[in-house]
């Protein structure tokens, strides 16, 4: 290692030699001191303030302060040698077996009750223990908490606050730290971007101190006051560029689409059976003020399962019908594009079907355009939307290219959030004389902040209400591991309501391999789940220490031949052509089918009053709001709905915890909010969708909403001053780094 002054952009390996830098970049992403700098600690341990054994999921990787308790050598029955498990705690009462394979007597000697260190791997679970497979560690002194650590290796970790990385098995958090201290000491800070009037009314530190004590704090209001400023500065960032956007868009010429009396939309009210909410008349309005605008639209409507997006979108697509132009739906699936279409086609009558015979007088027509048409219909279909003669076409993504032109293309409807990309938009007004207008609809709740923040660019409209006739929809979680009586149970409750004329779903986190029958699964009966092979080794496991996910291609044999046996039972996942999956979904809408055994291709916008329950195997592998959306399916109709989630997750673990949540509320929101506090801090822009690292690390848009309310209102007075940030280069760098273009592409959705 070198004493080589470093600036952000000076490569790491002049600092910390080529092996070094090597490792980190090729494990972490990380090339230069601004990378390493800006890898800020994922968390602080304090010896006496321990990490909670307890809340570690099974699959993470993960580093904890620990002591070890007791160690213990036996001979392995699998293989010659010998197996030293050492059980450490964390003084919570929750303790780790840390397993360690061959003939090590030298590890016994040195990991002596007592001792304290970090142990880092991956979590697995064997026979109900918490497991660290062969975990790489460092020790902290020869036993008593109070003493100083006892090599050079360890010396990172002798203050009060030690900082734990987020790491890599072959990169350990203890590395980190150390290559951080060497930067550190040559370390010279860029300018600070944020201006000192901001810095001064918002009570900030200089970038230069806030970089220095997020890694080495000298106290806990130190580090408090360092996070503070870096938060800061993500989150004006991020609103920067999207007030940016939002100027921008409230300026660009559009075509205003106002609304006609005594034209379709005025028709469909008209006949439609039921009377819209007061929420579906708010919203309603709002849209159609934006549509009269000679701007585009750019709107995000967000509404619970059933409180009546579809109606509201379709209302949008009528006024723009009514002033001479065009409205596309785009679907995530071709399944759910073509229940769209269907739908659709039921709610207008003889409004949608232009040119047929019954047909009212000044009907459009509604065209489903998908890449499994025949040659005949698609041309058909595409000469329609090409002359105007069809105002509402419906599609997946795929009728942005392949030649699809519209007559005057004048909105634009996105089903379940699905963002554009610069590729897209470009395609989108290539169709169009002007930017059309953008309506971004999602089932999924989102909290203010993440609205603020995600979607920030997007004027925002909430349908809360459900509309009557909505059935209630109780859920419970089914521990399969502890009590397989419960899941038996949870078949006849199925049979129970077949045997009613209702239909249920049953859904699997997995496809399944195509070229494995329902033998490759034969383990997993009758309790869907393979026991452990030996009692050395835990069984054949995926990537995070688990029994791989539960597949529809190996489940759904098993029901017809088990519990099921006797149902008409079809499957439904995104593998099949798309032919066949629109046959099944049709059958199962006929109510030709009573199980349909599918993966989360019917989380989205399937529609079947008739379906009432719902099972839902592995439920821990899903996501909260996921969970949410799936059970909405359910409960559609006139009878109560019930979904039953089925886990092997232990209790008190947190998998556990959040299925006993899901359980408890319908609550969307607070759903989405619980999903929020539990997913990994810094993922605010997408940084999973777009594959990137991602220097936004410590925003939470949970904790930090006053912060980022507060960014917003100093990242508008910024922009109106100066719209282009001219007078604030610094600033601008610092945006451009934190809110690359890709990421910033992902931020514009219309």
């Amino acid at each position: 290692m070198t004493g080589e002054a470093a600036t952000v952009d000076t490569p790491l390996k002049k600092l910390i030699g080529e092996r070094t830098a090597k490792a980190l970049a090729g494990h972490l992403d990380l090339h230069t001191a601004g990378d390493l700098i800006y890898h800020f600690p994922r968390r602080y341990d304090e010896r006496g303030e321990h990490t909670d054994i307890r809340s570690l999921d099974v699959g993470e990787q993960v580093t904890v302060l620990a002591q070890v308790q007791r160690t213990a050598v036996r001979p392995m029955r699998q293989r010659r040698g010998n197996l030293l498990e050492v059980t450490v705690g964390d003084g919570s009462g929750g303790v780790l077996t840390c397993t360690f394979f061959g003939n090590q007597a030298w590890r016994e000697r040195e990991l002596r009750p007592g001792r304290w260190g970090l142990f880092a791997g991956k979590v697995t679970e064997f026979r109900g223990k918490r497991q660290l497979n062969g975990p790489e560690y460092v020790l902290l002194g020869e036993g008593g908490e109070g003493e100083a650590a006892a090599n050079e290796e360890v010396e990172e970790f002798a203050g009060a606050l030690i900082p734990v990385y987020p790491a890599a098995a072959a990169v350990p958090t203890w590395v980190i730290a150390r290559c951080v201290r060497v930067v550190l000491d040559t370390f010279t800070p860029p300018e600070d971007p944020l201006p000192a009037t901001v810095r001064a009314t918002r009570n900030l530190i200089g970038i230069g101190t806030a970089l220095r004590e997020i890694h080495r704090p000298t106290s806990k209001e130190a580090l408090y006051r360092a996070r503070r400023r870096l938060k800061w500065d993500e989150a004006f960032a991020v609103q920067l560029t999207l007030v940016q956007r939002k100027q921008r868009a409230a300026a660009s010429p559009g075509r205003a689409r106002p609304a006609k009396a005594g034209g379709l939309l005025d028709a469909f009210d008209a006949r439609l059976p039921y009377e819209l909410t007061s929420g579906q008349q708010v919203v309603g309005r709002e849209i159609a003020t934006d549509l009269a605008r000679p701007h585009p639209m750019h709107r995000l409507l967000q509404g619970e399962v059933g409180s009546g997006k579809t109606v509201v979108a379709l209302r949008a697509m009528l006024q723009v019908v009514d002033a001479g132009g065009q409205a596309a739906l785009l679907a995530p699936t071709e399944v759910l594009a073509a229940q769209h279409h269907r739908g659709i086609l039921d709610l207008l009558g003889p409004l949608g079907r232009a040119g047929e015979l019954g047909a009212a007088d000044d009907a459009t027509r509604v065209e489903l355009v998908t890449g499994s048409l025949g040659a005949a219909a698609r041309r058909r279909a595409l000469a329609e939307v090409a002359e105007g003669r069809a105002g509402i076409v419906l599609g997946t993504h795929a009728l942005l290219y392949e030649g699809v032109d519209f007559h005057d293309l004048g909105l634009v409807v996105v089903d379940e959030q699905h963002r554009f990309g610069v590729e897209q938009r470009d395609a989108l007004r290539a169709k169009a004389e002007q930017p059309p207008h953008v309506l971004v609809m999602t089932a999924t709740p989102i909290p203010r902040t993440v609205a603020m923040t995600v979607y920030g660019d997007l004027e925002t409209s909430t349908l809360s209400q459900l509309p009557q006739g909505r059935s209630p929809i109780a859920s419970h979680v089914v521990p399969a591991a502890e009590k397989p009586a419960f899941l038996d149970r949870a078949w006849r409750r199925l049979r129970e309501e077949v045997a009613k004329g209702h239909q249920a779903y049953v859904v699997c986190p997995r496809i399944g391999d195509p070229r494995s029958g329902a033998g490759a699964a034969s383990a997993e009966a009758p309790d869907f789940g393979p026991g452990p092979v030996s009692d050395e080794e835990p069984p054949r496991e995926d990537d995070n220490g688990r029994r791989p996910p539960l597949a529809v291609t190996e489940v759904a044999p098993l029901l017809a031949e088990g519990p099921l046996h006797g149902l008409r039972i079809g499957v439904l996942h995104g593998r099949l052509p798309a032919d066949e999956k629109d046959a099944v979904m049709r059958a199962y809408a006929d109510g030709e089918l009573d199980v349909l055994v599918a993966t989360t291709v019917v989380e989205v916008g399937v529609n079947v009053p008739n379906a009432t329950v719902m099972i839902v195997l592995d439920a821990d592998r899903f996501g909260v709001s996921q969970l949410h959306q799936l059970r909405g399916r359910v409960g559609r109709g006139s009878a109560a709905g019930l979904c039953l989630l089925v886990t092997e997750a232990a209790e008190g673990s947190s998998a556990r915890e959040r299925l006993d949540a899901v359980a408890s509320t319908t609550d969307g929101f607070k759903l989405a909010e619980l999903d929020l506090e539990q997913r990994r801090e810094g993922d605010v822009l997408g940084a999973t969708q777009s594959g990137r690292r991602s220097h936004l690390r410590l925003l939470s848009l949970l904790r930090d909403t006053e912060l980022i309310r507060d960014a917003r209102a100093e990242a508008t007075e910024l922009v109106e001053d100066d719209p282009d940030l001219s007078r604030h280069p610094a600033l601008a760098a610092s945006v451009a780094a934190l809110v690359d273009e890709e990421r910033a592409e992902y931020l514009e959705k219309g």
